[in-house]
């Protein structure tokens, strides 16, 4: 694809074993219904080429993704988002190599939520790590799961109710990040080819399936829970119209509490 017009690019490097694939709509790398789509083509024609051994996704600019597109959070919208950004997820949990990450900057709602399904984080010491939407009058579906699976419930649950961030050295003692690195791109080549490269691919399918099986078919009951939970329940409440016209029309929000 024209690199000119794709949300995300799609290239390999390491004798093609390194698909890396990079949000390309900086500064904000907004996680919208393009974006979404771009990455499932993405993934659909690559995965089953050749012999890779791994995935990298980065991002262009300075921050990695403040998230999901507010305007797609909206009642006429927000459950076909949902399917849509859930579907990526389990697709990246479901992925039969790593999924390494390379975070720079800001790594937000649905950023954080896309990172939280990767083997391996690298981040540059200013990235920062949050799950913002209680303060918008909603709650974080994926992350409610995903989280608590990475660092432990109550550091999830922490992030989750408070919408406060983690910098990179707080995410690293967390377990979120696993190694901090002025260029993460970089970092995570050299994590590839000192500990994946000369491994079967055959062989990182079948080990893939044997770590992740039991996390995976959680993930799709979890998953498919909490958007019940996000449409029936946190929907229809004042609240969460509220906060999101209230982010949209850059004004603080008013709670009725119900």
């Amino acid at each position: 694809m024209d690199a000119a017009t794709t949300p995300v690019q799609a290239w390999r490097t390491q004798s093609g074993a390194l698909l890396r694939l990079r949000l390309a709509r900086p500064k904000a790398n907004i996680l919208d219904a393009a974006m979404l789509g771009a990455m499932e083509g993405a993934l659909t024609a690559e995965l089953g080429q050749g012999h890779t051994l791994a995935i990298l996704i980065d991002a262009e600019g300075p921050h990695f993704s403040f998230g999901a597109s507010v305007e797609e959070h909206l009642p006429h919208a927000c459950a076909a988002m949902l399917r849509k950004f859930h579907a990526i997820l389990l697709r990246l949990l479901a992925a039969p190599v790593p999924v390494l990450f390379a975070v720079r900057g800001q790594c937000l709602g649905g950023g954080l939520e896309l990172v939280s399904t990767g083997t391996r984080i690298f981040a540059t010491q200013d990235a920062v790590f949050a799950q913002p939407e209680i303060k918008l009058g909603v709650f974080a579906p994926a992350a409610s799961f995903l989280l608590p699976e990475r660092i432990g419930r109550p550091a999830a649950e922490d992030l989750l109710l408070t919408g406060r961030g983690l910098d990179a050295e707080a995410a690293r003692a967390a377990g979120l990040v696993q190694e901090i690195a002025a260029d993460p791109e970089v970092a995570a080549e050299a994590w590839f080819n000192a500990n994946l490269a000369d491994k079967s691919a055959a062989a990182i399918r079948c080990a893939m399936a044997a770590a992740r099986g039991d996390l995976l078919s959680r993930a799709r009951v979890r998953l498919a829970d909490l958007e019940a939970l996000y449409l029936t329940d946190l929907m229809q409440t004042r609240d969460a119209l509220a906060g999101l016209q209230a982010f949209l029309g850059k004004r603080a929000p008013t709670w009725e509490h119900r």
